[in-house]
């Protein structure tokens, strides 16, 4: 293990939220730890200060950062743990990680995905696989685009976990002067709210790609939070308020913004590009598409009515063009 600086805070990941949230820590923590997997990367922010791949403008204070691409020495130094990997990426990245890794740790997930390998949110993954309590387990969720941050534009997060001190940690973490911080105690709903707006942010892209107007737009949106409030209500049956920003405006900050790579994703699928060549020419990961396969395979347990989650599992998996599903699914809103 190599010898890295005890930190309280370790960001996991290398992406464009993950360089986000380490550029927000980097406001009020004196140094944050950074694992990255890609050694050229870290080699390159160490020389030039910055992320090669991601939010490039965002130069960072050496003297705040210890990175590195051991991930146990990362862990082992920090006592709070942000996970910020794509959720496809999220097994991969811990499987030789030592269950003991965690232990007395503080974990929060800003993945806002699902392991394709179990169909298991992020919370869910840590505790069964590394023996963390609920209580030490959090998310950090939008409305907020990493490229927003990057910019210094004014967002806001909510920070959910069932321990209301540990959310407030994260939550004076990350507030500065164009971060806003509010906190929730609904773990699980929050979590899989952020994962179903990825597939509904998709749907918006694929009706943009066909051609569909605002005024469509407007009913898919509104439909695709009834669909979050029905399914989470299941899932976890919870007094929660789906109008609040972290359900509504995460939705809609996903569905409509040129920055989302979901609604890009399905705006290319609505023009014709197969997956696989969506994937291609995007070169970043998009949550929803994986979302989709494995929140239908969840949705078998519980058989809540999913119409637009259903169209878009179609096209993507079943085959089924675009235009004809649309066309379908549009009988199926008001």
């Amino acid at each position: 293990m190599s010898k890295l600086q005890k930190t309280k805070f370790a960001v996991i990941g290398g992406g464009s939220w993950a360089t986000a949230i380490i550029k927000l820590l980097c406001n009020n923590q004196e140094v944050v730890g950074w694992w990255m997997r890609n050694e050229e990367s870290v080699e390159h922010i160490k020389r030039f200060k910055h992320n090669p791949k991601y939010l490039q403008s965002v130069a960072f204070d050496l003297n705040k950062l210890s990175i590195s691409n051991d991930l146990d020495s990362i862990i082992f130094n920090a006592e709070i743990v942000i996970i910020a990997t794509p959720a496809a990426f999220l097994a991969k990245t811990f499987e030789n990680l030592p269950i003991a890794s965690l232990k007395n740790k503080i974990v929060f997930s800003a993945v806002k995905g699902i392991i394709p390998e179990n169909n298991l949110i992020p919370a869910e993954f840590i505790h069964q696989n590394y023996n963390v309590p609920f209580d030490h387990i959090g998310i950090i969720c939008g409305p907020c685009h990493a490229e927003e941050v990057a910019l210094e534009r004014l967002s806001y997060l909510t920070i959910g976990c069932s321990s209301s001190n540990f959310a407030e940690e994260i939550a004076n973490a990350l507030a500065c002067r164009y971060i806003k911080t509010t906190i929730s105690d609904d773990l699980i709903g929050a979590e899989i709210s952020a994962v179903l707006k990825n597939v509904y942010a998709l749907a918006s892209g694929i009706c943009a790609g066909l051609g569909y107007g605002d005024n469509f737009q407007a009913v898919l949106i509104s439909n695709a939070i009834q669909e979050i409030e029905r399914f989470i209500d299941v899932v976890s049956p919870v007094h929660r308020d789906t109008k609040s920003s972290a359900y509504l405006g995460d939705l809609l900050v996903t569905a409509y913004s040129n920055f989302s790579r979901n609604r890009t994703f399905g705006f290319m699928i609505g023009k014709g590009y197969s997956v696989k060549s969506a994937q291609l020419e995007m070169n970043m990961i998009a949550e929803g598409y994986y979302a989709t396969k494995c929140l239908t395979e969840m949705n078998k347990k519980y058989n809540v009515n999913l119409p637009i989650l259903s169209a878009v599992f179609n096209i993507l998996y079943g085959g089924i063009s675009p235009t004809i599903e649309i066309k379908i699914l549009t009988d199926k809103l008001s």
